[in-house]
């Protein structure tokens, strides 16, 4: 292929100059000549924007210094006036521009508080600069600010409260147990409480008493804590056995001969109220050494049930005991030791004069002593009980005296069962002597 000539061809390399100016053809100019007359607008254009042109030299250098990423001096190469020219006079100029930004960079930056110049303000400028500032309102940021740091202090007293001790629910896991009646446990035991103060017994009835005293009761409660051991009955059946023989002897006085069959007729009509298997007479009888017949049997217990006017259902410390060890999460032995300082209680003639949910309490604190050697009495006990530890002290130390000497004398009946397998030995514990030890 042929090439046309440029002399037959004027307008083949006839380009539109881009700067201005009209470009002729290069073979009728020499190309050195447009070159240095380029360098020489370009050389221009560099002078006025960054020598004598502008009055500030820096701000083409800062300019360089945001657009390359901090690199001083470095020149934007999409900028044709910022093209690097051969000069040694531009080369001057660029150098003294890097240098002045490296000691513009390395100076610290001023705060907000020190920019402003206060020498030069009247004071009474500056007065009601101030005063002017307190009146405008606070900003938005400022204020969530503090709000922020004030749930955080509330939020760390809480914390604390949290971690100090919190009163748990001890009915959350019972949801699903229809025994457990979760959702009226509470006003159950309200209304034990209510029955509680309604029918407790006078802790001197005793005085009335014309032929019996306190031992022959405390012989009494021993003997029969050893009857209800052999015939293996439920622990409600013995609390309600105590609690039917006091509030009999009460209202009824009683001969020395009668007393034990007192006995025998409380444990059977408690054996027909909470037991599935009862007793015959016949075997009361026998146990007694046929010091009584069945017609005397029949007709204490009809006597008893019209004294009571058939009132069976009324809450021992049994029913406390279960829900404070609840609330004290107890172990089986805790729970046995616990059974064994209140029965220890139950031959006590003096031990009367406290409720029968205090006793529990005291009996339940008195064992956590016994156990840990220290009192444990948490903030969940003494919500559900409703006693502090304060107010089980005095009725705890009489229990330890009673703990110490249970296995000396004649009345060593819940010694004996609570020292066996079946009860896990609870009896061989020692006695919390520090409870008793403090007091002195």
């Amino acid at each position: 292929m042929v090439l046309p000539s440029n002399e037959n061809n004027p307008t083949l390399f006839k380009p539109t100059n881009t700067q201005g100016g009209g470009m002729e053809m290069m073979g009728g100019r020499k190309f050195g000549m447009e070159t240095r007359q380029s360098r020489r607008a370009l050389g221009v254009i560099s002078h006025n924007v960054v020598g004598g042109g502008h009055p500030y030299p820096c701000v083409v250098s800062k300019r360089g210094l945001s657009e390359a990423n901090g690199a001083c001096g470095k020149i934007n190469p999409i900028n044709p006036a910022h093209r690097p020219i051969t000069s040694r006079k531009f080369a001057a100029q660029i150098a003294s521009s890097k240098q002045s930004c490296l000691e513009e960079a390395k100076k610290p930056k001023l705060s907000a508080e020190e920019f402003s110049v206060w020498e030069d303000i009247p004071l009474a400028d500056v007065e009601d600069h101030e005063a002017a500032a307190k009146d405008q309102p606070v900003p938005m940021s400022l204020e969530q600010s503090e709000a922020v740091s004030q749930e955080k202090d509330q939020m760390e007293v809480d914390m604390e409260d949290i971690f100090e001790e919190t009163i748990q629910d001890i009915d959350k896991g019972d949801g699903k147990n229809p025994l457990a009646v979760a959702d009226y446990v509470e006003d159950l035991y309200a209304y034990y409480r209510k029955m509680e103060n309604c029918s407790c017994i006078a802790p001197n009835y005793m005085a009335q008493q014309f032929d019996i005293n306190e031992k022959m009761r405390a012989i009494l409660m021993d003997w029969l804590i050893e009857v209800h051991y052999k015939f293996e009955l439920r622990e409600e059946t013995l609390f309600l056995t105590i609690n039917l023989i006091d509030r009999f002897l009460e209202k009824q006085s009683v001969v020395r001969k009668k007393l034990q069959l007192v006995g025998l007729v409380a444990m059977l009509l408690a054996c027909k109220y909470e037991e599935v298997s009862v007793p015959v007479v016949d075997d009361l009888i026998f146990i007694s050494d046929k010091a009584y017949t069945r017609k005397e049997v029949l007709e204490m217990e009809s006597l008893m049930l019209n004294t009571l006017h058939f009132n069976m259902s009324i809450p021992t410390a049994y029913v406390f005991m279960k829900r404070f060890l609840k609330a004290a999460q107890s172990d089986q032995k805790l729970e046995l030791l616990s059974f064994f300082l209140i029965e220890l209680c139950l031959v006590e003639y003096e031990m009367l004069k406290f409720p029968p949910s205090f006793l529990a309490a005291a009996a339940i604190y008195t064992a956590q002593c016994t156990l840990y050697g220290v009192g444990q009495w948490s903030k969940t006990c003494e919500w559900h009980s409703s006693y502090s530890e304060a107010e089980l002290l005095e009725c705890s130390r009489l229990i330890v005296s009673f703990h110490q000497k249970a296995a000396t004398g004649k009345l060593t009946g819940a010694h004996r069962k609570y020292s066996t397998s079946r009860f896990g030995y609870a009896a061989k514990c020692q006695p919390a002597h520090f409870l008793v030890e403090t007091q002195k």
